[in-house]
């Protein structure tokens, strides 16, 4: 009697049974209409900057996006005194933090939304102070920002 595995002339070869494939099974086949992905902070950035995003927009990709932000020994946020106003600087990389404050900087990583959460009152912040497309929010640009998610969230 021949079956899987065994060899049907008596040689030494091996026959291996494979079991079928189903076609399309799941996670296989990519969909044939993906859903089109948000743009990254980074874009966000430089389309908003260059009148391309509304603030708006801007705001729902900043909302879900991750910020990295340099950090002390203690906890919270490093602000920056030397401005008009009080800023932390904010980054949409790492790679753009590390161009701001060296290889071996420490960080803490958190989402848009928590950043507008947790920035203290009269605070502003910078995204990508080094960078092609730096973006300033001051204290007022903040407080808009908590508005528009306020309504988002409440109506």
């Amino acid at each position: 009697m021949y079956g899987y595995g065994q060899p049907m002339d008596g040689g030494g070869a091996q026959q291996q049974y494979a079991p079928p494939q189903q076609p399309g099974g799941y996670g296989q086949q990519p969909p044939l209409y993906p859903e089109p992905s948000p743009p990254s902070l980074a874009d966000a950035v430089r389309a908003f900057t260059t009148g391309q995003l509304a603030a708006e927009d801007f705001q729902q990709v900043f909302a879900t996006s991750k910020v990295y932000c340099p950090r002390g020994d203690n906890p919270g946020f490093l602000a920056l005194h030397n401005t008009q106003q009080p800023v932390i600087p904010m980054f949409t990389s790492l790679k753009e933090l590390r161009r701001y404050a060296g290889k071996e900087s420490k960080y803490f990583v958190i989402t848009g939304s928590e950043v507008i959460d947790l920035l203290p009152t009269g605070y502003g912040f910078v995204l990508d102070m080094e960078g092609e497309h730096r973006m300033v929010f001051d204290a007022k640009a903040v407080e808009q920002m908590v508005d528009f998610a306020m309504r988002r969230m409440y109506g």
